[in-house]
């Protein structure tokens, strides 16, 4: 899901005369300027499972909050938090058990885009990297699974699945808008290379 937010730089990198000077080129800010490639996207990795455990952390400190205990189990193969809460007696507190996860994940991106500090590290973009990408993730293509939090919010509140999906995707367009125009997130996903290209995962080298 993050893939999108590098599809502008990277065209960039093509057909670029050496004398010029880009956003794509410049240092990275702060530390992501002072350590190796590996330690990048480990860090940048790191940050981003950070994120889905918070996700997790809270639907299950929701639950508890709620009087509830939840217990973990697969459904259609898929890893799940279930809540305990009976969602034809306590909708309300289903609501608020399924929207935990990503209002956890919301609010830390807020605060790291809020709250003063030394901004840019590479674990802080994974963070950011993992609230943004499960929010799509969710008011797209995971929207329409039988456990999908999208799904139980629109079962047990008034939004339907589209009104909750919008409002999580707009928070995180919102939260994309502001890291592009933040200094501190420039070539957010990407790593100039030494030879002159860009690391994206994979090297993309200039045309010689």
């Amino acid at each position: 899901m993050p893939t999108a937010l590098i599809l502008f730089p990277t065209a960039t990198a093509f057909g670029q005369r050496p004398a010029e000077t880009t956003a794509l080129h410049r240092p990275l800010a702060d530390s992501t300027n002072h350590t190796t490639p590996d330690h990048y996207w480990r860090n940048l990795a790191s940050g981003f499972a950070a994120s889905i455990l918070a996700h997790e952390a809270g639907h299950v400190g929701m639950s508890y909050a709620l009087g509830a205990r939840p217990t973990f189990g697969f459904e259609d193969g898929k890893p799940t938090v279930f809540s305990g809460i009976d969602p034809n007696r306590d909708p309300h507190k289903q609501f608020l058990f399924s929207s935990a996860g990503l209002n956890v994940q919301a609010i830390l991106d807020e605060a790291i885009l809020d709250i003063p500090h030394h901004r840019g590290s590479a674990f802080e973009r994974g963070v950011l990297a993992g609230g943004i990408a499960t929010a799509y993730f969710y008011a797209t293509i995971g929207r329409n699974a039988r456990n999908s939090d999208i799904t139980f919010m629109a079962r047990t509140s008034s939004l339907s699945r589209t009104e909750a999906s919008l409002i999580y995707a707009g928070i995180a367009t919102i939260q994309t808008v502001r890291i592009a125009r933040d200094g501190h997130y420039a070539n957010f996903f990407i790593r100039p290379s030494t030879r002159g290209g860009v690391n994206l995962g994979v090297a993309v080298l200039p045309s010689r």
